[in-house]
């Protein structure tokens, strides 16, 4: 999955390095004094009784801490997933505790017909639970072998491509979620889902949603956008493919590269990249933009496509958001997200040729063409990739739950 901050107390959508460091440590201090990381918050059936029983959710304690929907951070679509979890557990006359993933408190209570937890506490909460409560894995990333393994073979590729030796970056943590699972729920596509194949365990996709709804960027002019492509997602800039992307354009000199995301967040990157970053004329690195930002719409309207090879994702968040505001995907298999020819750009790999490839017979295809692929990216995340299809697919997995195979 992709991080897009909020810029909520922003005095604009791009963000000065300072006063996002200072955001930053102000959330920790105040998420510290609250005690959040070790809090359960307890939340009754919205239905009236009988009670059908007591669900024990492990995810973003943040998400059900606010006294209205609307008051829910846009910064990570898991915020508002969480709410959207426990409510559909609370419809169908479950009470639900939820308490944050990084928890190392002990639980609140054992006697849970229902567990869902996300990696990290999996193992460890499980073996407090009864062999009769049925334990949801509920995976955001693809498994933490798939994830890791590919981000360190991007790594190995650049030190042997460019003589570059960065340290691995935000690897997921080891855990036996999916042995130790009963079901597992995952928010991406194929590519996601088979990574938890070999568990044979029973497997539900609940597709991603998405905080926003943009209008399509009908006055975009496609004959001056087909030459602009867009990069932008959060740290871990090499598992995201940023470097080939910028390789790839510093050989594509008549085509426009925009780079949106937090490169200060990580200096070994900068530093290695700076050439490229800041001093390449065809290459633009604005930095961390908010996408409920004018300024987000305002980009979609100059670009044409995202550009995004990523190596492991769980859902591919970031694509999603763009495909939403009107921009072609341009992606590898592993990032997760269903593209058809109809509608953006499957690379055949993740090496700097294929994606010069792709973006120049994307640019050189008639507006009219690009106009009608473009739309159709639209149209189809919105129909697939909504919080109305969260909502529907994770209710309609909560009904099944009654008919999943208990243990004795």
């Amino acid at each position: 999955m992709c991080v897009v901050d909020s810029a909520r107390m922003a005095p604009a959508h791009f963000w000065p390095r300072q006063y996002r460091q200072f955001a930053s440590l102000t959330r920790r201090i105040v998420r510290r004094l609250r005690g959040v990381n070790q809090r359960c918050v307890t939340l009754p059936p919205l239905e009236s009784p009988p009670q059908r029983g007591r669900v024990l959710l492990s995810y973003i304690l943040d998400g059900v801490l606010v006294s209205r929907e609307e008051d829910l951070p846009h910064s990570h679509v898991n915020f508002w997933e969480t709410w959207a979890m426990a409510r559909a557990f609370r419809e169908e006359s479950y009470t639900v505790d939820v308490i944050h993933w990084t928890r190392r408190a002990p639980l609140p209570r054992t006697d849970y017909d229902i567990f869902v937890d996300v990696r990290r506490n999996f193992d460890r909460h499980a073996a407090q639970l009864p062999a009769t409560c049925l334990k949801i894995a509920h995976m955001d990333t693809a498994h933490w072998r798939v994830h890791n393994g590919n981000q360190l073979r991007r790594l190995d590729d650049l030190r042997r491509r460019r003589g570059i030796a960065l340290a691995p970056f935000k690897m997921v943590e080891e855990n036996n979620a999916a042995e130790n699972a009963d079901l597992i729920t995952v928010l991406g596509n194929q590519f996601t889902m088979d990574t938890f194949a070999y568990a044979q365990k029973p497997i539900r996709r609940v597709r991603l949603s998405n905080a926003f709804d943009y209008p399509y960027p009908a006055e975009r002019d496609i004959a001056t956008a087909c030459r602009n492509f867009l990069w932008f997602g959060s740290e871990g800039f090499i598992h995201k493919g940023l470097d080939l992307v910028l390789e790839a354009f510093a050989g594509l000199p008549a085509h426009r590269l925009t780079v949106c995301g937090p490169i200060e967040r990580e200096p070994a990157f900068r530093k290695a990249f700076a050439d490229l970053l800041y001093q390449t004329p065809n290459i633009r690195t604005l930095g961390w933009v908010d996408v409920a930002g004018a300024d987000f719409l305002d980009l979609a309207r100059q670009h044409i496509a995202m550009v995004y090879p990523s190596c492991s994702e769980g859902g591919g968040g970031c694509v999603i958001t763009a495909m939403h505001a009107g921009l072609l995907p341009v992606v590898t298999r592993e990032a997760s997200v269903d593209v058809s020819p109809d509608c953006g750009v499957l690379l055949p790999d993740a090496s700097v040729e294929a994606l010069r490839a792709a973006v120049l017979e994307l640019s050189s295809a008639p507006p009219g063409r690009l106009d009608t692929m473009a739309r159709a990216a639209w149209t189809w995340a919105r129909e697939h990739h909504s919080r109305e299809r969260f909502q529907r697919e994770y209710r309609d997995l909560v009904n099944s739950l009654a008919d999943q195979p208990r243990k004795d």
